[in-house]
């Protein structure tokens, strides 16, 4: 196998010194997709590797200039590495050592948003997420995260035939309805629970609530075509950016937002093996990385939110494929979607019209600070603005985008993979401005964390497994090296131990999959 062998590191970190996890470990890239698409969905069924084709460049002049849903049977992990493109055929298509990678759904196929009432808003080209639910033998359907404005998810049933070939019925393909829970918000990434539920994240991508009636913010067209889905009426901002759980997914397909579990600019929900414990990542500038700890096991509904206060072990502006990140955590609230979902009602009515050049119609910085100085009537600041609140309470809100964020379910549950994987798509901004709990030399080709999980499934550290290297603005199309990692996005952890991920960059002319072993 033509791999390269990541370079061994020993780091001093003030008197201790630590090994670096990415030492003599292999990282192969095994495929890339075409001009300007980003590589998603990434989800292992069995021998088969499903991923997508996200907002390919249009004028490709082949099948994949439409965004594509697609699959990978009997996928060969063992293969090759997979060359970088060079000629204009192979920088248009799909190209893996792999295997075979075959179109299931494309752009046109799936992913028209529609309103409440039915009418047509958006044709998506942004598929994301996919979860695979069987539903007998070599049959089952597909969920398909649509990462748009208002969002969506499709469900496709799909079989499998005895050779690998795989198919979708496309007269068994359909838009779930979010119109229970006034639609959603930018379906981005997301897992299957343990009792096989898809559970899809709201990148609500909304740092600052009081522009969200503002008619003057740079992107409140968004919230305009969000008030055409309902048809007409103006939306309220807390109705948005939680974990979507779809329950009865091979039935009614009913959607519930877990407003217990904060509300941000969901990437990711994994949840862990106890079937309680949950870690979400937060992506942006800016963000926080959160615990969630269920009442019950199996019910995401009540539970209590934790931010993590991190430490970083090492000299300002070290870098940071050699720094690790401690973490401790800080408990914001209890609370449950229904005492939740009460609060959000309070903020129902208010549009455009209402808003006020300065101030803000929703909650105020002032509410933040009281309720993290124990003097506000109830909860409701930790869990309808929750980045605010963790930062209040002296959690660390420096992350810059936090991406994917996963496990392989059998492997912690039995300590064979006891381990959590992140993708930090950039190292930069509030995580390199020489302030803070977080303050790491620039590395915009990103990183890629490990977490070892202990008994309890609790994590206390993030340390770098794969960073990214060799960043040069100037070396277009390819500024990150081609041999170095560039944006990592979805991250799928392997029953071996090894981990894929996928990129979402400009700095890769064409965007790849990689997989690291340990």
């Amino acid at each position: 196998m033509n791999t390269r062998s990541v370079a061994a590191a020993m780091i001093l970190l003030g008197t201790t010194a630590i090994a670096s996890t990415a030492a003599a470990n292999s990282l192969t890239r095994v495929a890339t997709v075409p001009l300007e698409a980003e590589i998603t969905g990434l989800y292992e069924h069995g021998p088969d590797l499903f991923f997508n084709v996200q907002h390919p460049k249009k004028d490709l002049g082949n099948k994949f200039s439409r965004a594509t849903v697609g699959v990978i049977a009997n996928a060969d992990w063992a293969a090759a590495e997979h060359a970088v493109p060079t000629d204009a055929a192979a920088k248009a298509t799909v190209l893996s050592t792999l295997g075979t990678y075959q179109v299931l759904l494309q752009e046109g196929d799936v992913g028209v948003i529609k309103s409440q009432g039915g009418k047509d808003l958006l044709a998506s080209n942004d598929p994301d997420f996919n979860g695979f639910l069987p539903i007998g033998a070599n049959q089952g359907y597909l969920f398909t995260n649509w990462e748009n404005r208002p969002g969506g998810m499709s469900r496709a049933m799909l079989t499998r035939g005895v050779n690998g070939n795989w198919s979708a019925d496309l007269n068994r393909v359909t838009m779930l309805d979010f119109s229970a829970v006034n639609g959603t918000w930018v379906n981005c990434f997301g897992t299957m629970s343990p009792w096989n539920t898809p559970l899809s994240s709201e990148e609500l991508y909304f740092d600052n609530t009081a522009d969200w009636n503002n008619p003057e913010y740079k992107y409140i067209e968004d919230n305009k075509v969000l008030a055409a889905y309902l048809e007409g009426t103006y939306p309220n901002p807390y109705d948005y950016g939680y974990i979507v759980e779809i329950t009865d997914p091979a039935g009614t397909a009913k959607p519930v937002k877990h407003f217990a579990m904060g509300r941000f600019s969901h990437e990711n929900a994994v949840v862990m093996p106890d079937n309680k414990t949950v870690y979400l990542s937060d992506d942006g500038t800016g963000t926080v990385f959160y615990k969630f700890v269920a009442d019950k096991a199996g019910d995401l509904s009540a539970g209590t939110l934790y931010a993590a206060k991190i430490t970083q072990l090492g000299e300002a502006g070290a870098p940071s494929a050699g720094t690790a990140l401690q973490i401790s955590w800080i408990e914001l609230a209890h609370g449950s979607n229904a005492e939740i979902a009460g609060w959000i009602r309070d903020f129902d009515g208010i549009g455009l019209d209402d808003y006020k050049a300065g101030g803000t119609s929703y909650i105020t910085d002032a509410d933040v600070a009281a309720w993290a100085a124990g003097d506000a009537a109830d909860n409701r600041v930790a869990f309808l603005e929750s980045r605010k609140a963790a930062v209040a309470k002296g959690a660390t809100g420096e992350f810059r985008k936090m991406e994917g964020v996963n496990i392989n379910y059998a492997g912690a549950a039995d300590g064979s993979v006891p381990y959590m994987y992140l993708a930090m798509s950039s190292i930069d901004k509030t995580m390199s401005d020489g302030k803070g709990d977080i303050d790491l030399a620039e590395n915009k080709c990103g990183v890629v964390y490990e977490m070892k999980l202990d008994a309890n499934f609790n994590v206390g550290k993030m340390v770098p497994a794969v960073a990214g290297h060799g960043y040069d603005e100037a070396n277009t199309p390819n500024a990150c090296p081609v041999d170095s990692i560039a944006n990592p996005d979805n991250v799928l952890v392997r029953a071996d131990g090894s981990v894929v991920f996928g990129e979402d960059t400009g700095k890769h002319e064409n965007n790849a999959l990689w997989i690291w072993k340990r």
